[in-house]
């Protein structure tokens, strides 16, 4: 059994992804059964939720970790569920949803410069997860497309596969979502890579996780 400076120290070599929010956004902010929408504003909502991410990525750090790649939220105005839950009123995604979860992500920017700076040998990324799924253009022509398994008649309801229910066998790369909320296979191929080997300059920040691992 190893003891626990050396749980530390072998904690302190790994590197960590931590992806929260998403579900913030979609089981409670954005839910009918809670009321969190009208005690916040977004930009309110989205401060509480940095502050208390904040504090479990300070714990984080007090039980070692130090390279931390931290995922922002994905456009999620854009999956199958919300648009058939919300409408676009005639654009691609809807885009109250999107706004809000940009200003998460924004302070999640700034979250690392703070952390970086404030927590010695520190070495904080953002990963920008709803830059990579809007960017390049191309991903546009499928955010329409449908989920690859079968959701049900009604999606307002479940965002689930249904039990027993037909899947995209055939022409699954053209799928962003396997079902009404979660993205598909091709989606998290492309997000991975482009984590680890960031494309543009936009996809992460300060550094990609390539040479995060690498400090």
């Amino acid at each position: 059994m190893k003891g626990k400076d050396s749980a530390a120290d072998l904690l302190n070599k790994c590197m960590y992804t931590v992806g929260m929010g998403s579900n913030d956004y979609i089981n409670n902010y954005l839910s009918n059964s809670y009321n969190t929408s009208h005690m916040y504003t977004p930009e309110q909502y989205a401060t509480v939720l940095i502050q208390q991410y904040s504090q479990q990525l300070k714990k984080l750090y007090e039980y070692g970790a130090r390279k931390i790649a931290l995922l922002g939220i994905a456009p999620i105005g854009c999956t199958p569920g919300n648009i058939a839950v919300h409408g676009t009123n005639g654009s691609l995604c809807v885009n109250f949803i999107n706004d809000a979860v940009e200003l998460f992500n924004f302070k999640l920017i700034s979250l690392v410069d703070e952390l970086n700076k404030d927590l010695h040998d520190a070495k904080f990324i953002y990963v920008n997860i709803y830059g990579i799924a809007l960017f390049p253009t191309k991903a546009y022509r499928l955010v329409n497309s449908p989920p690859c398994c079968e959701v049900g008649a009604n999606m307002n309801t479940t965002f689930e596969c249904v039990r027993d229910g037909k899947s995209c066998k055939l022409f699954k790369f053209l799928h962003l979502f396997w079902d009404a909320i979660h993205p598909s296979e091709t989606s998290n191929i492309v997000t991975g890579a482009r984590s680890y080997h960031a494309l543009f300059p936009t996809d992460t920040y300060p550094i990609d996780i390539y040479h995060l691992v690498r400090l």
